[in-house]
């Protein structure tokens, strides 16, 4: 009886034969990963402007969606700023997680760009 040798090593003259792409084979495929990416970024910036109040249904470039989406997601850092510090105000404890982003991250210096006003931006 034949030993028996693990799959991984198959000897190269067991090896099925691949025929290789063509040069306009390997075009096509790139051709269409390409498309496959740009889509997938279209729906993303599809469902942004969809979440993002002010966004949905408007003519839209992807500068207008990514500064929106910013200055919305701005908005909700101030109002969950001033909401934990009103709780804190009334002497709720407020867990260290729900603070984490507002104060260490979400506002300070090195994370907020002012951004020059966008034609059409609302």
């Amino acid at each position: 009886m034949p030993a028996s040798r693990p799959s991984s090593q198959v000897p190269a003259d067991e090896t099925p034969e691949r025929p290789r792409l063509t040069d306009g084979e390997k075009k096509a495929n790139h051709i269409a990963s390409e498309q496959k990416r740009r889509q997938a970024i279209r729906e993303g910036f599809d469902r942004l402007s969809c979440l993002v109040p002010g966004l949905h249904g408007q003519a839209r470039s992807e500068g207008v969606v990514l500064h929106g989406t910013v200055d919305y997601i701005k908005t909700l850092l101030v109002e969950r700023r001033s909401m934990i510090e009103t709780l804190e105000a009334k002497g709720v404890a407020v867990d260290p997680e729900m603070k984490k982003y507002v104060f260490d991250y979400g506002l300070s210096k090195s994370c907020v760009w002012e951004f020059e006003p966008v034609v059409g931006h609302v």
